[in-house]
């Protein structure tokens, strides 16, 4: 008899042991961009959140950046890391010349007021625009600003995104600002505008800052002489709700903050790029080399 208690007390041990183990953990969504350093940075937060908490990872990519913003206001995305120039101008519809640090306070002031989103401090590198030409070309027609690239603009082709050919804070305004008016307008996404820029289809052509390519594809950069461009730091963006039903994530996502230089990110995108890694493994690697995961 006391050992069919026991027997009988063990079965109703497992299964309640086993009922625990059927018990799902609860998810994150990490969303990311549709361009290389978004996947790596995506990968980045996604490991970072799994290796500290017991919270589980869904991921949603290869969003352009107001589809990305609206999944996160719609709580389709929980967390993402964006640009704070692109916060500012696009998201909020802000425009002048400010500081850095202006940018920041504002875009997080706005956020928290508007969307119930709250911003964490940058990453530490700035992604921001710049256009690029040839190197033979910038040496034939002499370019070395934005101002001398306006003069025989009407000259050539420019490729880039549609995000920048459309948006406010990219092409439009830049033409205006510059008097500067292409003889045509191409919308070539990631690779394909170097390719297309290295075989002279194009002459000018939209980059980031941290644009492993430039690099690869020997490209002059020009410098933005009247300072249209404003700064584009990485930042993490999460939902209000989120951060309150786990507060935990405040310490683990602060790990990344001033951890990633201008030189850092253009390196890890070159593994991506360049090398052909794949940016999880990227993304790794880096959080192991800074004791982040284990």
């Amino acid at each position: 008899m006391k050992a069919i208690k026991i027997l009988l007390a063990l079965s109703i041990l497992f299964t309640i042991l086993a009922g625990c183990a059927n018990i799902e953990k609860e998810s994150i969504i990490v969303g990311s961009k549709d361009f290389p350093e978004q996947y790596i940075l995506g990968n980045m937060l996604g490991l970072l959140i799994e290796a500290n908490t017991d919270l589980e990872i869904i991921h949603k990519d290869n969003m352009a950046s107001h589809v990305i913003f609206a999944a996160i206001g719609s709580g389709a995305v929980d967390v993402y890391i964006d640009y704070t120039g692109t916060i500012f101008g696009s998201y909020l519809n802000n425009s002048g010349q400010k500081s850095a640090e202006e940018v920041f306070d504002i875009s997080a002031r706005e956020l928290r007021e508007r969307y119930d989103l709250l911003l964490f401090e940058p990453l530490g590198f700035n992604n921001t625009f710049c256009l690029a030409v040839r190197r033979d070309t910038a040496e034939q027609y002499n370019l070395r600003t934005f101002s001398d690239l306006a003069e025989v603009s009407a000259d050539f082709i420019f490729g880039g995104s549609a995000e920048i050919i459309s948006r406010n804070d990219g092409l439009p305004n830049l033409k205006r600002l510059y008097d500067m008016s292409f003889k045509e307008e191409r919308t070539l996404h990631d690779v394909l505008r170097y390719e297309a820029i290295a075989n002279n289809e194009i002459q000018v052509t939209e980059a980031f800052s941290t644009d492993a390519l430039l690099s690869e594809f020997d490209l002059v950069v020009l410098e933005d002489d009247k300072n249209f461009f404003p700064p584009y730091h990485a930042v993490i963006i999460i939902r209000k709700d989120i951060l309150e039903k786990h507060p935990e994530l405040a310490e683990v996502l602060d790990k990344l903050t001033g951890l990633i230089t201008d030189n850092v990110m253009r390196g890890l995108n070159f593994r991506a790029d360049v090398l052909g890694e794949d940016p999880r493994d990227v993304a790794e690697s880096f959080l192991e080399e800074h004791n982040l995961i284990g």
